[in-house]
């Protein structure tokens, strides 16, 4: 039996907080003493444009981040693409312990993404991509917690 679970940052709001924000520059550029024409924009190399758009790119990209998560009969398995091109394998014989627990996010690790704790100055990585409040805890036996992978 064989368990694959694969996550991504799910941050639609934050398209709609960037065009709140970018809204007043954009419609000084278009709208202050009759805008800017063409010709200015192409004097600039199309600079403001950039400015504008720039955060949405950001967004997008960063929203093309993948966690993936595999559990089988040999052991567990993840990958968080783009920053891991192969996948970090721990045997089961390597793994002291595995369970689900609650955590919090912000106060535990201070927010999403690849954390490190950062209380009682503990060794555990976490990878939270969701905004659920559970996860998967795998110990070590040579080493400390390694990981929090959160789960659905």
């Amino acid at each position: 039996m064989e368990f694959e679970e694969k996550q991504g940052l799910k941050i639609w709001w934050l398209y709609l907080v960037t065009g709140v924000s970018i809204f007043p520059t954009l419609a000084i550029l278009i709208f202050d003493k009759g805008g800017l024409s063409l010709a200015e924009l192409q004097k600039m190399y199309f600079t403001p444009l950039l400015a504008v758009f720039l955060p949405f790119l950001i967004i997008f990209v960063v929203q093309q981040n993948k966690l993936t998560l595999k559990i089988n009969a040999e052991g567990l398995s993840y990958r968080y693409f783009p920053f891991h091109f192969k996948p970090s394998y721990f045997h089961w014989m390597s793994i002291e312990k595995a369970y689900i627990r609650k955590f919090d996010a912000f106060s535990e690790y201070g927010g999403y993404g690849v954390k490190t704790r950062l209380w009682f100055k503990h060794k555990d990585k976490a990878y939270i991509l969701n905004d659920k409040n559970r996860g998967l805890q795998p110990s070590l036996k040579m080493a400390k917690n390694f990981c929090s992978v959160q789960i659905k």
